[in-house]
């Protein structure tokens, strides 16, 4: 036999979830909880996220892995610790668990809703003909790469129609430099069949001018590609609220 649950915040969760801790904070009640839980959720209903700050945002999410306790706190020591919600999503567990009150339930919810953000915008360039469609690529490459504390190198193939067939990451580094190696990448754009290619990488210190190496490396490829008939649409560098394209600056 069980009994009906009448004192919990959120009734569809567990009594106590991996990061909850009993009893309610010390000056709140559970209802005091339910009710700020049930305001922050009409106003999402209402005006949708242009209507709330990242930290009102961070504490819709954290909601469902901390049942019991105000995760307003928790939510703005986030943002201070590393700036913006995009850049806490972005954070490795690692990192996210050196942060006070953050344990497994809330680093898993974290990086779930990373997850969906990346899926949502691939789906959006995948077999798509991302030519005609740069703003789609760009955001793509800004939703996945503008966060990382690395730089990551990373290939969209395309087919005859411009068109998406594949999208690979070729290559992390460190905090300003990456490997990559021109024979590499189109040894795999023939493996995927495919006739272009765009090169991405990232520049974690936000400013997306490119490097001599990353001009040198960028010439090495389209070399290659000539002799092999595929073209180089493009090289782009991510920065933070910014890219440079290799074609668009004269250098391609």
């Amino acid at each position: 036999m069980s009994l009906p649950n009448t004192n919990l915040v959120d009734a569809d969760l567990p009594l106590f979830a991996p990061d909850d801790t009993p009893p309610v904070e010390p000056g709140r009640t559970l209802s005091y909880l339910r009710d700020h839980r049930e305001r922050l959720r009409e106003r999402f209903v209402r005006g949708g996220a242009a209507s709330m700050p990242d930290y009102e945002l961070l504490e819709l999410i954290l909601f469902r892995a901390i049942p019991r306790r105000d995760v307003k706190p928790l939510a703005h020591r986030l943002i201070e610790t590393f700036g913006d919600l995009g850049r806490i999503l972005a954070a490795s567990q690692v990192q996210l668990l050196k942060v006070p009150d953050i344990g497994p339930a809330v680093v898993l919810e974290l990086k779930l809703f990373e997850t969906v953000a990346h899926r949502i915008a691939r789906s959006k360039v995948m077999h798509r003909p991302v030519v005609s469609d740069w703003a789609a690529l760009l955001d793509y490459c800004h939703v996945t790469m503008t966060n990382r504390e690395t730089e990551q190198f990373r290939v969209p193939f395309l087919d005859t129609k411009n068109a998406v067939i594949a999208d690979e990451d070729l290559g992390h580094g460190t905090v300003d430099h990456v490997p990559v190696y021109p024979r590499e990448v189109v040894k795999r754009a023939l493996e995927v069949n495919a006739k272009a290619l765009i090169l991405v990488h990232n520049h974690p210190s936000g400013d997306p001018t490119p490097s001599q190496s990353d001009i040198d490396m960028t010439a090495q490829i389209g070399n290659a590609c000539a002799v092999l008939g595929l073209t180089l649409h493009d090289h782009l560098i991510i920065g933070r609220g910014a890219q440079l394209s290799f074609r668009a600056e004269g250098y391609l």
